[in-house]
């Protein structure tokens, strides 16, 4: 440990742990992005947090929030602190009658689903993992597939967030507004999220089909029911064979089955399959029998027609999620749903070199994998709208997530090439990048043109944390605005290289210009906000009546 930090260390709260490990190396899930922090930090109280928070500030280090790092950016590296929030993970209240549910913000979605099942509660909506915190879901814009439904912070009424001067501050639509449309989509860039207040739901099953039928039929039903016909609908779009797979869901009191499957679908084929991506990276002109292969095996044939698809009923958390299978980079841009046929059209037809994409790249001698995913959601009615909320505010969104396998933790050789040419489409059709997800070439100024407000989550981020403990290389190259020449922020963390990691992946290093200790006294605090209530807020209280049930959990 730094001489310097070791010596604040030994100043500041020594009755207040401090749970820091040296040797941690961190990654993203899917292997893409490693870096190892100076210090990986594990609080499990409000009061250890705050300690954290101290400590940086004096110590002049940059800090980062991080779950399971599911997002396949760098979003989440650092040479400076990384704090986790996974011991920092308690349901704190209940309300039996409101369904209000009041948590700490490191609970991850599964953990979270396992208490809620317990008060026969559930979540109204899910994307397609639970591995993520839900200060990690909520922060990244996290969404499912319902036009029923918007992002996942949509359920959120209050939060409780430790700012980079160590105060506590509620927010919600009652109490500091602007910090709460900052924070719903916050990309951990304004202080420490604790406390969620959510809206919870009566716990339900549902009851899924899913068929695969020609693209030409999905197209041909999207202005009528292919999105509203069922609570939940996604859609997985194989171009080479031109077909899609159609899943749809709704709420049922049916008893629990389980559909019958191919051996694709269990541990043979995943390694099978695996097997055959690995051999596409050496000849990726394999990869349109590749997909027409696995189709065949799950469905009979595959050109769509005359199969019987499959069906089952699961539990509603359950049977929302998906086997994400391997390492990937994730693609992912919300567009107007009325823009979906083109987008498919255009994109289709560069995949497959036929005339009509209007794509200014050479697609010969490209191939990607498969499936395509197809998502949508509807946030255009909830309010107030997260600053940052990346879906249409006039109308549905739809998603196109353009999955690239990583077998074996390789890089596929076409990803570079298909990201290029695919972000050019969705920014042809006005789209908007999925915070959490790779991109590339988006720059700062485009997110200005896209995101009218974001001058108001930049006013919001400025005040709350004024010296840039929660800003890193990323929020710089995408959210801030370019100056040439300004200096960054004292704390800013700034990338200062980045090369093939041993074992598939990129190492991220980083570096905090200046790490002078600071001049104030590690217990001094400045209160940036007017009007902030520090520590309670009244609204969250207020959700709480006499059949509220206070939890508490020994370890």
């Amino acid at each position: 440990m730094d001489p310097l930090v070791k010596r604040e260390l030994q100043r500041v709260d020594p009755d207040i742990p401090f749970r820091a490990t040296l040797s941690h190396r961190h990654h993203t899930w899917a292997g893409t992005f490693h870096s190892r922090p100076e210090l990986y930090i594990q609080p499990e109280t409000t009061e250890e947090i705050q300690k954290i928070i101290s400590l940086a500030r004096k110590c002049r280090r940059r800090i980062v929030t991080v779950g399971c790092g599911h997002s396949p950016s760098d979003l989440t590296c650092t040479s400076s602190w990384m704090v986790n929030l996974d011991k920092y993970n308690r349901i704190i209240k209940v309300n039996s009658q409101s369904k209000v549910v009041v948590m700490q913000a490191g609970i991850r979605l599964h953990e979270l689903d396992k208490e809620l099942k317990s008060y026969a509660l559930a979540m109204p909506n899910l994307g397609s993992i639970n591995q993520q915190s839900i200060a990690g879901a909520i922060g990244t814009a996290t969404h499912g597939s319902s036009t029923r439904h918007g992002i996942l912070s949509q359920s959120v009424l209050g939060l409780k967030i430790i700012l980079s001067n160590g105060r506590t501050v509620s927010c919600s639509t009652e109490q500091n507004l602007d910090l709460f449309r900052a924070a719903l989509v916050s990309l951990g860039a304004l202080g420490i999220i604790t406390e969620v207040t959510f809206q919870a739901v009566p716990r339900f099953n549902i009851e899924w089909q899913q068929s695969l039928v020609p693209i030409e039929s999905i197209k041909a039903d999207w202005e009528y029911d292919l999105w509203t016909q069922a609570e939940f609908t996604r859609v997985w779009w194989f171009p080479y064979i031109k077909s899609a797979v159609k899943w749809r869901a709704e709420k049922s009191d049916k008893p629990l089955r389980s559909p019958k499957g191919s051996w694709m679908s269990g541990r043979l084929g995943y390694h099978v399959y695996h097997i055959l991506l690995y051999a596409a990276q050496y000849i990726p002109r394999l990869l349109p029998a590749i997909e027409k292969f696995v189709i065949t095996v799950q469905y009979g044939n595959a050109d769509g027609k005359n199969n019987t698809g499959s069906s089952g009923v699961a539990d509603g958390h359950a049977g929302l999620l998906m086997n994400c299978l391997y390492s990937q980079f994730v693609n992912e841009w919300a567009i107007p749903l009325a823009k979906g046929p083109e987008a498919i059209t255009r994109l289709s037809a560069w995949l497959n070199g036929e005339e009509g994409s209007r794509i200014p790249f050479d697609s010969k001698g490209l191939y990607i994998h498969a499936p395509i995913e197809v998502r949508v959601s509807d946030t255009s009615r909830t309010t107030p709208r997260p600053y940052l909320d990346n879906t249409i505010p006039d109308g549905p969104t739809l998603y196109l997530n353009a999955t690239l396998y990583r077998p074996y933790n390789l890089d596929p050789p076409c990803h570079e090439r298909y990201y290029e040419a695919f972000e050019w489409l969705m920014k042809d059709l006005g789209g908007r990048p999925h915070w959490a997800k790779n991109f590339y070439q988006v720059s700062s100024e485009y997110t200005r043109q896209m995101y009218p407000e974001l001058p108001e989550w930049l006013r919001v981020r400025e005040e709350v944390d004024p010296e840039g403990m929660f800003l890193g290389d990323w929020h710089r190259r995408y959210l801030l605005p370019y100056v040439e020449n300004m200096p960054l922020l004292p704390l800013e963390e700034k990338e200062t290289n980045r090369e093939h990691a041993t074992g598939g992946g990129m190492d991220w290093s980083g570096e905090i210009p200046s790490k002078a200790l600071s001049p104030q006294n590690s217990e001094e605090s400045f209160d940036l906000m007017h009007g902030v209530e520090a520590e309670k807020s009244m609204m969250l209280d207020a959700g709480m009546d006499e059949d509220s049930i206070m939890l508490s959990r020994t370890d």
